[in-house]
């Protein structure tokens, strides 16, 4: 009797890693693939909608506003695992107003766009991002390059590429494997995980002004991972811990204006270099 409860047990057990090895992104990627409407219904009337060419060959959507000044500052926004990108007109609003150029990107089976979303695919749409930049003549050094929540592990893979002056992380993990592993821990997360954001395996090979916010309450990427991942980070770098922030809030702590404002003293100083 109890060698055959172990072995129904077991193939319970076998039956959920299978689905989960099969359905894992529908457990990591949760996107709202409805359109997201104009820029201008969402507050953002100084953005135009932009069309980008991914490596393998996917048409994206985006939206977009040049800095006020020639050579001025393009923060290029990678967002979470949910929403769209509507839900992130409040943050490029907060660019915008400062003189600040802003890309919103979108991702495969995000707001209306093709495609589903995967580790490597959303990296094929980062670059297909900087290659519209580039293609517009913006250059490296203008890029801020920001991460959000699995979007930060896009912003350092991206970094890590073209080295950009300034890096933003907002909720940043150290790897989503450390995240999966939290949540699920009696899973064999190390071997079975396909999107696996390893971040701090690729921070050393930033080498830009880093700038860390994070809820010291974060209850989805718990505020120690984000300190690993700022431990391993090259200098300078500056971390700031959002008292009373959980994950998706941090703009309703002042993120916004902590951000602008180092920003603000990134771009004084390259003045007086």
């Amino acid at each position: 009797m109890i060698f055959r409860l172990i072995l129904e047990i077991a193939a319970f057990y076998a039956l959920v890693v299978v689905f989960v090895y099969f359905y894992q992104r529908n457990l990591q990627y949760f996107p709202d693939r409805s359109k997201p409407g104009t820029p201008k219904a969402n507050d953002v009337p100084e953005m135009s909608i932009i069309n980008i060419k991914t490596a393998d060959g996917l048409d994206l959507v985006a939206w977009f506003a040049p800095p006020r000044q020639k050579g001025g500052k393009i923060v290029v926004l990678f967002h979470g695992n949910a929403g769209n990108l509507a839900g992130r007109a409040i943050k490029a609003r907060y660019f915008i107003d400062r003189g600040y150029g802003c890309l919103l990107c979108e991702y495969r089976g995000f707001g209306g766009n093709p495609g589903r979303p995967t580790e490597q695919g959303l990296y094929h749409d980062a670059r297909g991002a900087l290659k519209w930049l580039e293609d517009n003549g913006y250059i490296p050094a203008q890029l801020v390059i920001y991460g959000e929540s699995i979007g930060t592990g896009v912003a350092v893979q991206v970094a890590s590429e073209i080295q950009p002056r300034q890096l933003i992380l907002e909720a940043p993990f150290a790897s989503a494997v450390e995240i999966a592993k939290r949540s699920y821990p009696i899973l064999p997360v190390d071997w079975m995980m396909h999107d696996r954001y390893d971040s701090i395996g690729k921070i050393g090979k930033v080498h830009c002004s880093l700038l860390i916010v994070h809820g010291d309450e974060d209850p989805v990427i718990p505020i120690d991972s984000g300190k690993r991942l700022f431990d391993a980070a090259n200098h300078p770098k500056e971390f700031c811990a959002i008292t009373g922030g959980g994950h998706s809030d941090l703009y309703d702590h002042h993120a916004g204006h902590i951000i602008s404002d180092w920003l603000d003293l990134q771009v004084e100083g390259e003045k007086r270099a």
